[in-house]
């Protein structure tokens, strides 16, 4: 039975550096994939009468690659991958895409992607020439990158001129406070970036929003319906893998997630950024291909 350390959690949840968030999804992302059936981490968007979290968690990628125009790049780059479930997706629906996975924990990278194109990096630091991408993608990752204007600045400088920034992650309103959160404070292991936060980081490191769509009452509440619906199932597959505190946790934490969307204090955020004008008046360099990648090594070996 694999357990979790309660060290480890207390530390992911307060500290919350790089070493941090590699040992949270480490632990955490079976639990996800149980409850799931699959590979992918993101919520899903339930739209329409989708009623299963696969298919749910495709459809926002599907939702994720029109934000980012991928069907017109040459070049993209997936930060925070994950496992690549999504950038396997994308590869397949765009065969001639060069779509680079960035991951700063290294048995994710392993997991399924071309290994010539898994990036071990963190996001404030991408292992890429400058003016070098179409797209730079950060999907249900974002929210754990620190400092998020250190992430921006590279999205700056690694993007050509003509560029797109997309983001979808998960966002606190302006309701969002200790008590409101409540026990979301705890298990929601990412940063709680404000929207209007975020929004400005994005204008002062030189991007321009030109698509914004909060999508959280089709993320938190069908999601927490699909799990309270199916939760004596679901209940069965974690138990035989957890300990029964984990899916009391997950399951209260579930119901706090719905009833803090419903109320106002958390959102799902899509955003579609191109550089601001005058930085999109600098030359690319014709024909530059991304550069300067690190070696597949572990930074924590």
């Amino acid at each position: 039975m694999s357990k979790i350390n309660l060290l480890d959690v207390f530390l992911w949840t307060t500290r919350r550096n790089k070493k941090d968030v590699v040992r949270m999804y480490q632990s955490l992302s079976p639990v996800m994939q149980l409850a799931t059936g699959g590979k992918m981490l993101n919520f899903g968007y339930w739209t329409g009468s989708i009623s299963e979290p696969i298919v749910a968690q495709e459809n926002l990628c599907i939702e994720f690659a029109k934000l980012a125009c991928l069907e017109s790049a040459e070049t993209a780059i997936d930060v925070g991958s994950g496992m690549a479930a999504p950038a396997i997706i994308w590869q397949k629906k765009f065969p001639d895409l060069n779509l680079y996975c960035v991951d700063i924990n290294f048995s994710s990278l392993s997991l399924g992607y071309d290994g010539n194109k898994s990036l071990n990096s963190a996001a404030t630091a991408l292992p890429f020439s400058d003016n070098t991408a179409d797209r730079i993608m950060a999907l249900e990752s974002s929210q754990h990158f620190r400092p998020f204007a250190d992430f921006v600045s590279e999205s700056r400088r690694v993007l050509k001129p003509s560029g797109i920034l997309a983001l979808a992650l998960p966002v606190t309103l302006d309701k969002a406070s200790i008590l409101s959160l409540g026990m979301l404070n705890l298990t929601w292991s990412s940063e709680h970036y404000r929207l209007d936060w975020i929004r400005d980081v994005l204008k002062s490191g030189g991007f321009e929003i030109i698509c914004e769509k909060l999508i959280g009452k089709s993320v938190y509440i069908p999601l927490a319906d699909y799990y309270l619906q199916n939760r004596q199932t679901l209940q069965e597959s974690i138990l035989r893998e957890y300990p029964a505190y984990v899916e009391k946790i997950l399951h209260r934490s579930i119901q706090k997630m719905k009833k803090a969307s419903k109320e106002g204090v958390i959102e799902y955020v899509l955003f579609k950024c191109r550089l601001a004008r005058h930085d999109s008046m600098i030359e690319s360099p014709a024909h530059k291909n991304p550069a300067d990648i690190i070696p597949q090594t572990s930074a924590f070996d």
